[in-house]
């Protein structure tokens, strides 16, 4: 793209060159006096500057043709099409039936209806299985995947994870219907980069969509998940819709690097995935264990640091998470993290204000809770212990603390 930009940029100078070249010949031709015994040759060698000149341009623009084709080529065409075509058989559509219980005046009444979702191949130790969404299969009963050929089978949950909304899925088909894809490593990823994403919005199999990387590190809701944020997120621009989560979201290489789980109800380009190291840290517990047990915690309610809650603290710190309480027996309280104590209002809220204020874990520096959430969720594990930078009372100090696993 930088070189089509680069040669669309230099063809508007070289035509004005070229123009000016051919105005200064024709002036020339016209006002120059004319030597006696000169003039048939002077007349010659304009025509003969003025005819290679032309073919110059015609030569030039036939370049930047070229090019800017070239390019369109490789970036809209060849690129998004090859990227489905590797990996369009390796997603398949899960359906089921969920029930739902309601009171009547004669009791107890359970109803159930459709619910639908995507998932992809992968292998493990040589057998093959399905990655997905666990709000996709959670409470899902008569489960049933179907490949890209259209073939279903029963299937049935292997492994579970509420808190980073994923599921493990396993069925009876034979080999031949399963194609794995690659599950790629999702640190390298930056925002502006493209993505691309394949599932069953609606039931619609085999849906293609893309779009970019618009920010990571992101925090989200899933009531599946308790009172507990799912981190780590990567938000992206691909357009997503109910059918989509449990998909992959691909790289340009045709990679996975992330699994779709989320959009807003009612945005414009504003979707969430889980990342591909999510998934690869979990995957072997998830199959072996049906669960996985790690995910880190430190036991404090807090709140994201700002210029008024600075002044209220009597700090100048602006940034990071100040900490209003911290549960008993938890890694923090027995680490000696401190609580807050005093009540203010901020714009009708209220806050506790006067506790420590986490600004960096192992150095890297804190903004905010969904980048407090995001490193411990990516960077560590329930047993390892880690370096907190606080601000207590207006002095920056470490803490050591050694995280357990959510209760």
């Amino acid at each position: 793209m930088e070189t089509e930009q680069h040669h669309r940029s230099r063809a508007p100078l070289i035509a004005i060159v070229v123009l000016a070249v051919l105005l200064g010949a024709t002036l020339y031709y016209y006002n120059a006096p004319l030597v006696q015994g000169g003039s048939s040759n002077t007349v010659s060698g304009l025509q003969s500057e003025v005819a290679q000149l032309q073919a110059n341009i015609a030569s030039l623009q036939a370049q930047i043709s070229a090019q800017g084709t070239q390019a369109t080529t490789l970036t809209t065409t060849g690129n998004a099409q090859g990227i489905f075509s590797s990996a369009f058989q390796s997603v398949v559509t899960i359906q089921g039936d969920v029930p739902s219980t309601t009171l009547t005046f004669f009791g107890q009444r359970t109803s159930y209806s459709l619910a639908l979702g995507s998932g992809f191949v992968t292998t493990y130790q040589g057998a093959d299985y399905i990655v997905t969404n666990y709000h996709v299969v959670d409470n899902m009963t008569n489960m049933t995947v179907t490949f890209t050929d259209g073939n279903a089978y029963l299937a049935k949950v292997v492994g579970t994870d509420p808190y980073s909304d994923l599921a493990v899925v396993s069925t009876e088909a034979p080999s031949s219907e399963f194609v794995p894809i690659h599950i790629a490593d999702s640190t390298s990823l930056q925002v502006g980069q493209p993505v691309f994403a394949i599932g069953s919005p609606y039931g619609l199999s085999g849906s293609f969509t893309s779009g970019v990387i618009s920010q990571l590190g992101r925090t989200i809701q899933e009531a599946t998940a308790g009172n507990y944020s799912v981190s780590g997120i990567i938000q992206f621009s691909v357009p997503i819709n109910p059918g989509n989560s449990g998909g992959p979201l691909l790289d340009a290489n045709g990679n996975v690097v992330g699994i779709t789980t989320a959009t807003v109800s009612g945005s414009q380009g504003l979707g969430f995935a889980i990342p591909s190291n999510t998934i690869l840290k979990e995957l072997s517990s998830l199959i072996t264990t049906g669960g996985y047990k790690l995910h880190s915690y430190i036991g404090i309610d807090g709140v994201d640091m700002n210029y008024q809650l600075g002044q209220d603290s009597h700090t100048s710190v602006t940034y990071g998470v100040l900490i209003e309480d911290v549960i008993p027996g938890s890694p923090a309280a027995k680490a000696g993290l401190k609580g807050s104590t005093t009540t203010v209002t901020v714009d009708g809220q209220q806050y506790l204000v006067g506790g420590d204020i986490i600004v960096s874990i192992n150095g890297t520096r804190i903004v905010n809770q969904d980048a407090l959430s995001s490193y411990l969720e990516v960077n560590t594990v329930a047993g390892q212990t880690v370096v907190f930078g606080i601000v207590r009372g207006g002095v920056q100090t470490t803490v050591t603390l050694t995280l357990g696993a959510r209760p």
